[in-house]
């Protein structure tokens, strides 16, 4: 389903600030908890296989505002070139997003596409935007670490790859572990690799990092997206003008270096309805989101929850940019949080229905299990995997 179009039937009214916590390549997903109200709006989606568009009528949020305190940012993270970033324990001062009735207590955290952008490098992503695999994807998430931390070997990146035919792009968060070198020669032919820098304080050393693996395995062709940064203000890492500050300096690196596709910072949904001056600075608006951390969706009902964040998100922006999720998934072990029970008959079905109501426009989190990281407040951050058993 390729969202083109929001006809406004509801108004955000504001939300709850999302409180921030140390993020390092997807330690936990939580969101902040705001009072809602449900309005009907209608949504045109993109032309299907007869070249007609198609319109539904779905729930919109309207999110009542609650007064909150802004997080400084913190430190960038320490960089690393062999092994994982370190998986940081999970805040306990978190909320969960979308709550039926009014609360002002706290609750989990997260820490986790629409219309036309009018940056002209936005319109260079059309293409890509209309990749969908036999997968029904958008595309998935990838992480290149082993269980212990480490760095997978180029062959075991391979093996990995030979499982992620069905999805026409892999995500990747960074340069370390020589990821896009390894990504670069694993990826079929017709793939395509959303890339990622990660450390802030090495933006231009990894941007020419991953100009060399370009230049050496592949052409910028190959590349649909660069971000810079994942969740930096959700994180507590950043505040929006530093944001504008960062993607600039990764815009202008990777123009010199070749690249003239769309660069973004990726945060998550909550982070950019609650700071919506991040609008401003990506060509198009990558976002994070998941319905697990909700706690009032059920497994089966994850697709038109994340339609309603897409909606919330696009609003947020104005209608002026196109709005692509960056993750979504089902952890398949954990805690039980609400109604929402990990299993891997729940992630299947979670992931089905994201597929079905938005899959063209979502990378589904990840491919596999990352027993690397930390277990997390609900025991879920390791078992996101949807090809692990």
């Amino acid at each position: 389903m390729r969202i083109t179009n929001i006809i406004a039937g509801a108004s955000l009214l504001g939300a709850a600030m999302a409180a921030p916590l140390g993020h390092e390549h997807k330690v936990a997903k939580r969101d902040a908890v705001t009072t809602t109200v449900q309005a009907q709006v209608t949504v045109v989606v993109g032309a299907g296989a007869n070249g007609a568009a198609s319109a539904s009528t779905v729930p919109a949020v309207q999110a009542a505002e609650v007064a909150a305190t802004p997080a400084s940012p913190a430190a960038a993270p320490a960089p690393t070139s062999s092994a994982a970033p370190a998986a940081p324990a999970s805040s306990s001062a978190a909320t969960s997003e979308e709550t039926s009735a009014a609360s002002s207590s706290p609750a989990p955290v997260s820490s986790s596409s629409s219309s036309s952008s009018s940056s002209s490098s936005s319109s260079s992503s059309g293409s890509s935007d209309s990749l969908v695999g036999a997968s029904g994807a958008k595309g998935i998430v990838y992480s290149p670490y082993s269980s212990n931390g480490g760095c997978k070997s180029a062959s075991e990146v391979a093996s990995d790859f030979e499982q992620l035919k069905d999805y026409p792009i892999i995500r990747l968060y960074g340069v370390d572990c020589n990821q896009v070198e390894n990504a670069l020669q694993a990826k079929s032919s017709s793939q395509k690799l959303f890339l990622g820098i990660f450390f802030m304080d090495q933006i231009e050393s990894g941007i020419s990092q991953m100009a060399n693996a370009i230049n050496q395995y592949g052409s910028w062709d190959d590349v649909v997206t660069v971000s810079i940064g994942n969740e930096l203000v959700n994180g507590g890492q950043a505040t929006v003008s530093q944001v504008g500050e960062y993607v600039s300096t990764g815009r202008s690196a990777l123009q010199s270096a070749g690249y003239s596709g769309p660069v973004v910072s990726v945060e998550t949904f909550i982070a950019v309805i609650n700071n919506p001056g991040l609008c401003e600075h990506s060509d198009y608006m990558g976002v994070n989101a998941h319905a697990y951390f909700d706690q009032n969706t059920v497994a089966s009902d994850s697709g038109k929850w994340l339609l309603e964040q897409i909606q919330r998100v696009s609003t947020a922006c104005n209608n002026e940019k196109t709005v692509v999720v960056t993750e979504s998934g089902w952890p398949s072990q954990g805690q039980t949080f609400g109604v929402a029970v990990p299993s891997k008959e729940n992630q299947a079905a979670a992931v089905k229905s994201i597929i079905s109501e938005c899959g063209s426009d979502t990378y589904v989190f990840t491919a596999f299990n990352d027993l690397w990281k930390a277990d997390g407040a609900y025991g879920v951050e390791k078992y996101f995997g949807i090809l692990s058993n």
